[in-house]
């Protein structure tokens, strides 16, 4: 079916998430399945949104966590109809075992696996290359290098996986899914194809017996793919100006890499190849390449993909080589330096850094987890305080975490440490982990349920503020909001806890930090108790970026009285961004235009300086 422009000429300013949304609907995908992640978040609800703009039924949902969400798009690609499941890097090692699997079993209708990378990293606790991970899957890869290339290659991806049935992966970078292009809009494809799951045992349930055969076909598809020359690389041929001598880029790197050559008089001068399938690399391109040249600089984000695939022949120049950093994001100051050096030209004086400054990231003003982390750490300060990924790993700057490792590990590491502690038969100290609702949703459950297994005795604080806050705010299965907005069958963290076999459930709001404080340490002494366990405290309050509750709960007028000696307690200890160090009279005071007036600074000075009236 020819594409045809929405109205003749449509075209809108899109950013890179919302261009492989937008090309999603596009390209006649029917499920769309996705677990948030910055840099990835913004891809599913412009899929709803386009879906109901165009008046089409498309079925999106926030999973529980990315594995599931595979799953699910895996079974409508079983089905017969196009479906894709979005995610970060990490998100991708939850859904490594489906992800793997697939590969092997294959799709029928395409499967897209959106990995977006995070290069720096910039919010993520890594900067894997997922697409290292497609390679070790053996799944073809693509590696947009602008929105529009992005929104491109979801077509061309699906056809892909449904000519070899295979799942292919697109990998957009933070540059991508953040940047915006004026992207034109076509009709969406109308697939009439109707649910058809085709039984086949030895294929949908793969036993060992099978497998060999099924790794012998992956093999087989992969080499086709490498051999045909619908993915060949691009290039900006050069004028013999630099002869024998070539720049090999993928992704952002590539369209860095042109605009540097651009600036610096190159462009045209030396041959510069685009990849856009990493992996498997085009057969006869790595021929080309070994035959032609003597000299090869790669340049890709983060790993050494595409340099490990022309290794031998002509000298590749990467990051296996040290030519190219083999950490941190390639932006364009490391590229002309690179270039710099790779082309034996004139080493320009580097470009000086900007100066560290401002302030460090912090929990927003009103915050309940400020509170809860502050109650934590003045009711146990010699405890011991595993946590979480989330906007709450910012109780950091307040003492009240000690480790963030990955989705759900806070809790399994109380119960290791627990375990460890009292080996030595001797004092436990007090341990409080602490993990956001989706989190808990996300990976907490299994991790719960372990540890009541397994005896483990410890604090559990689940940080409820009814929201997805660090990503955007998306719902959480309590919330019982489906991704459109449409409501589902809400699921309650209560009846989970409860499940799980935990005896000791409350809740409270963290506002009242005196009240917060006393039900901690009665959770201590049930955990000290000959029929302990662990204990479970539900600090409800929701999120204050949410414009309903900063309408709904009360709002005090702060003030710091002159009692105050500057003590720098409320700065130090409880950093709200609210408060600073008056120049003008050296003491604590308020700022108004960030203070939401929680009031909950008032029990936080040690002198009783700050007062607070209901408005």
């Amino acid at each position: 079916m020819e594409s045809k422009l929405i109205n003749g000429d449509t075209h809108r300013i899109l950013m890179g998430n919302e261009a492989i949304g937008r090309g999603l609907v596009e390209s006649g995908c029917s499920l769309a399945a996705s677990y948030p992640g910055t840099p990835a978040s913004e891809i599913l609800p412009s899929v709803t949104a386009f879906a109901k703009e165009e008046g089409l039924a498309v079925h999106t949902e926030w999973s529980v966590n990315e594995k599931v969400a595979y799953e699910v798009a895996l079974a409508n690609s079983m089905a017969g109809r196009r479906s894709a499941v979005s995610m970060k890097q990490v998100g991708l090692n939850v859904a490594s075992d489906p992800f793997l699997r697939s590969a092997y079993l294959g799709v029928k209708g395409g499967l897209l696996v959106i990995a977006a990378d995070d290069p720096g990293p910039h919010s993520s606790q890594t900067e894997q290359d997922s697409r290292f991970f497609a390679m070790f899957a053996k799944v073809p890869v693509f590696d947009p290098a602008s929105p529009q290339e992005a929104k491109n290659m979801v077509g061309r991806a699906l056809e892909l996986s449904e000519k070899y049935e295979l799942p292919v992966m697109l990998r957009p970078t933070t540059r991508v899914c953040h940047a915006r292009q004026n992207i034109p809009l076509y009709e969406p494809l109308k697939l009439e194809r109707p649910a058809r799951f085709e039984k086949n045992p030895p294929r949908w349930c793969a036993t060992p017996q099978f497998l060999r055969e099924l790794h012998r076909l992956l093999n087989d598809k992969i080499r086709r793919i490498a051999a045909a020359s619908d993915f060949f690389p691009g290039l900006a041929s050069g004028d013999g100006s630099f002869p024998t001598t070539c720049v090999v880029a993928s992704g952002v790197a590539f369209a860095h890499t042109w605009d540097i050559l651009d600036e610096m008089g190159l462009l045209g001068r030396v041959d510069l190849h685009q990849v856009i399938m990493p992996f498997p690399l085009n057969r006869d391109f790595i021929d080309k390449i070994k035959q032609r040249y003597a000299r090869v600089l790669v340049l890709e984000e983060t790993y050494p993909v595409i340099e490990l695939q022309l290794a031998g022949g002509a000298a590749v120049h990467g990051r296996l080589t040290s030519s190219v950093p083999s950490e941190g994001e390639l932006t364009p100051e490391v590229i002309r330096q690179v270039l710099e050096q790779f082309l034996e030209l004139p080493q320009k004086t580097a470009p000086a850094h900007p100066a560290g400054g401002g302030s460090r990231p912090t929990l927003c003003a009103g915050c309940g987890h400020r509170a809860a982390f502050y109650a934590i750490r003045e009711t146990f300060p010699e405890g011991i305080f595993p946590s979480d990924i989330g906007c709450y790993t910012l109780g950091l700057n307040i003492n009240a975490v000690d480790t963030a490792h990955c989705m759900g590990a806070g809790l399994s590491q109380a119960a290791g440490f627990y375990h460890a502690y009292a080996a030595d038969g001797g004092e436990v100290p007090a341990i409080v982990a602490t993990i956001g609702d989706s989190t808990f949703f996300h990976a907490g459950i299994p991790a719960l349920l372990n540890a009541v297994l397994q005896k483990a005795r410890f604090i559990l604080v689940i940080l409820d503020n009814a929201t997805t806050a660090m990503t955007g705010h998306q719902p959480t299965p309590e919330s019982g909001l489906a991704a459109g907005g449409t409501p589902g069958q809400p699921v309650f963290i209560a009846d989970l806890v409860r499940a799980c076999g935990v005896k000791f459930l409350k809740e409270c709001d963290p506002y009242d930090i005196p009240a917060f404080q006393g039900l901690l340490k009665e959770a201590d002494r049930y955990c000290r108790s000959p029929e302990g366990a662990v204990a479970v405290i539900l600090a409800k309050h929701p999120c204050v970026l949410n414009k309903q509750v900063g309408s709904e709960q009360k709002v005090f007028q702060v003030e710091v009285t002159e009692e105050c000696i500057a003590c720098r307690h409320c700065l130090d200890e409880f950093e709200c961004p609210a408060l600073f160090m008056s120049e003008v009279t050296g003491q604590a005071a308020v700022d108004p235009l960030r203070c939401v007036g929680c009031g909950v600074c008032v029990h936080v000075c040690p002198t009783g300086a700050i007062t607070a009236r209901e408005e």
